[in-house]
Formats: structure tokens, sequence, C-alpha cells
């Protein structure tokens, strides 16, 4: 896996594994939901949903980082092989997103735009570097 891919890699899982305490511990805070642009009317309603959504990204962040280091210190096939696989689960679980949005479920309508490029590009960018 070239230098791209692994960079690339190590930007999503950090930004996956930054972003999960907000979702999983401070969602009641404003300045998280502001940060995540999701606008609420009854928190604790979504805070299950939350806390899901970032234990996710937590794992898929971490799973990238075991990828990582089994591909330095380890066997690169498989070091590589689950990379791919956590790079695989972060872009279609962003494009899940931005796919409730188009169909309206976000509020407001719209506001994943940032969230779902932001989530799609490294894991896209280690997809297409790694082929």
């Amino acid at each position: 896996m070239n230098g791209i891919a692994r960079v690339a890699a190590l930007v999503a899982a950090l930004a996956h594994i930054g972003t999960a305490p907000l979702e999983m511990f401070l969602f009641t805070r404003p300045a998280a939901r502001r940060f995540l642009h999701v606008n609420v009317e009854n928190v604790p309603d979504v805070q299950m949903w939350a806390f899901v959504v970032g234990f996710r990204n937590l794992l898929a962040g971490i799973g990238i980082l075991i990828g990582l280091t089994i591909l330095q210190v380890g066997d690169e096939q498989v070091g590589r092989t689950v990379v791919l696989t956590a790079a695989a689960y972060m872009l279609f679980a962003s494009l899940a997103m931005g796919i409730a949005d188009l169909l309206g479920l976000w509020r407001p309508r719209g506001g994943s735009v940032l969230g779902t490029i932001a989530s799609s590009a490294p894991p896209l960018v280690v997809l297409l570097a790694a082929a």
C-alpha cells in the first residue's frame, strides 16, 4: 500500500476516532451538535442513535489503525485487507448519511453535506490510491 493511501487512512482513522466522543458522550452539548450539524428538538430521543453512530465510527477508526499497524510490522496482505475493509465501511456509511439527507431525513435538509464530504474523502482516497 503506497504512502498516499496510508496517510489518507490515518487521516480517516483520526477523524472518525476524534468525532466519536462528540457523538457518544458530548451529544447533549449544543456546541457538539453544532459541530456535527445536527438540529434536534428532543435530544434524549436521538441520543441512543448518536451513541451507536459514534461507537461505529470509533470501531472503524480503530480498525484502520490496527490494519496500518499490521501493514507496518506484520503481514502486508492482512494489513492491507483490514485497512481497505475499514475504509470501504467508512465510505459506504458516509454515503448513507448523504442519501438520508437526500431523502429528507436530515434536519435541516442539506445539513449533512459538509459531514458527508469530510467523512467520504479520506476513505475514498485510500481506496483509489490502493487500487
